[in-house]
């Protein structure tokens, strides 16, 4: 179906051939890596830009720069996406979290459920969100906003997604901006991404906006390998790759399984029952080894606003990393059942999502006790937590759609049925990112 008119002058072509040179690393080792296929994106400019907290321009005029949090997080919420994964149709759906309405859907690559798509990520301003194929290594990047899709058949129209029956053809929707095919172990969906997370990318004074923005995925190429890629966002083409071998700790059928970001931009990462890692993005990828405590069964991870790593345990309780001190925390109350997705809230609670007991753990993340365990009905395998712009907590049941809690107010519970399976992890609203990079 098409959807009104577009001001966007470019036109992408449905494929493009990317040529991989970015550099791999390992410790201090670099050396190139192989092509993946991308269908080309937008573009974006930097002129009067920024690293964080680095001014690089001058400002001519008495106006006061704009700076990062002025126009973002700041007074009502305009508009805020949940994306949800519908495992066994090959799709994306993309929820409005103020009216709790799901609008759309979205291939999240050609091959229909053998795509067995899981997380998705948003970027920092909202615009973008990626969903990671297990299935085919396919990562694949979709327009939230209308006018970030591109009329590639240059008709004056944009064809997209109207309601979530109205799934278009692959490379039919015009909101489907890139896809990349990363080089994983073939015909093992073990190997196939999953771990994922934005950085920000670069501050423009010029756009008040972030720009430039890199996405992290994690793989595994071969037995007994992982591999962290750094990909454009605008484009998909990878970047860089910080390799870790041996990965020889925790289920290692499985690449690096889930990622966040923090503060200063250190990606952290796990292993599916493994290790926790760290890759200082601003020190060369430096890549930081964090043994995990004994008897933990590490699932979903995320990080909060004070730069915290946060585990939930299958089966096995929620564990809390320092960094400051280097310290391991259990919280005590919050093992003997297997426990999914986890997300950090912007009042100070950790939530987890609990298969055995079913519902959701509510945990104070400065006392790592239980406040609360909220039991939801209907509950089936709750699985993926996370918060919108407002600051409301989702979570999403694998097999019956995805709850709408207010953190203040607990007993205020939505519930929108999602027709699918739905597999779904990550940063699915884009609140992890913000949350760490722009703190209220």
């Amino acid at each position: 179906m098409s959807a009104g008119s577009t001001s966007d002058s470019g036109s992408g072509s449905d494929s493009a051939t990317t040529s991989g040179s970015g550099s791999t690393t390992q410790g201090t080792s670099t050396s190139t890596s192989g092509s993946e296929t991308t269908t080309a994106g937008p573009t974006t400019s930097t002129s009067g830009s920024t690293t964080m907290g680095v001014d690089t321009t001058t400002t001519t005029t008495g106006d006061l720069p704009c700076e990062p949090g002025d126009m973002m997080m700041m007074g009502m919420v305009e508009k805020s996406f949940l994306w949800v994964a519908n495992t066994d149709q090959g799709s994306l759906s993309k929820v409005d979290t103020q009216m709790l309405k799901e609008l759309a859907r979205y291939r999240s690559g050609p091959s229909g459920a053998t795509e067995s798509p899981s997380r998705t990520a948003v970027s920092i301003d909202g615009r973008f969100v990626v969903v990671n194929n297990r299935g085919t290594g396919r990562v694949t990047m979709v327009a939230a906003n209308l006018e970030d899709c591109v009329d590639k058949n240059n008709n004056g129209m944009i064809e997209t997604s109207q309601n979530p029956n109205d799934l278009l053809p692959w490379d039919g929707d015009e909101c489907v901006l890139w896809s990349t095919v990363l080089q994983v172990e073939p015909n093992n969906i073990g190997a196939g991404p999953r771990a994922v997370t934005w950085t920000p990318g670069i501050w423009s004074y010029d756009a008040c906006a972030f720009v430039e923005p890199k996405l992290w995925v994690g793989y595994r190429p071969q037995a007994g390998v992982s591999h962290m890629s750094k990909l454009d966002g605008l484009t998909g083409a990878v970047e860089e790759t910080v390799v870790i071998s041996p990965w020889n700790v925790g289920d290692t059928y499985w690449g690096p399984y889930g990622a966040a970001l923090d503060k200063d931009e250190n990606v952290w990462f796990t292993g599916l029952r493994g290790n926790l890692y760290k890759i200082e993005t601003k020190n060369n990828n430096a890549l930081t080894t964090i043994p995990s405590p004994g008897g933990s069964q590490f699932y979903g991870m995320t990080v909060d606003t004070k730069g915290r790593s946060w585990t939930a345990g299958c089966v096995g309780p929620v564990y809390r990393y320092d960094p400051m001190d280097q310290s391991w925390t259990a919280v005590p109350g919050s093992d003997g059942s297997c426990l999914r997705g986890i997300g950090a809230d912007k009042d100070g609670a950790i939530w987890a999502a609990s298969n055995g007991q079913c519902g959701v753990y509510q945990i104070d993340a400065d006392s790592a006790t239980v406040i609360k365990f909220h039991t939801l009905n209907p509950c089936s395998t709750p699985v993926g937590i996370s918060v919108d712009d407002e600051g409301f907590v989702f979570v999403v049941d694998e097999w019956q759609g995805a709850w709408k809690i207010d953190p203040i107010n607990t007993d205020n519970k939505q519930f929108l049925p999602i027709s699918s399976e739905h597999y779904t992890y990550s940063d699915m609203t884009g609140g992890q990112l913000k949350g760490a990079i722009l703190p209220q």
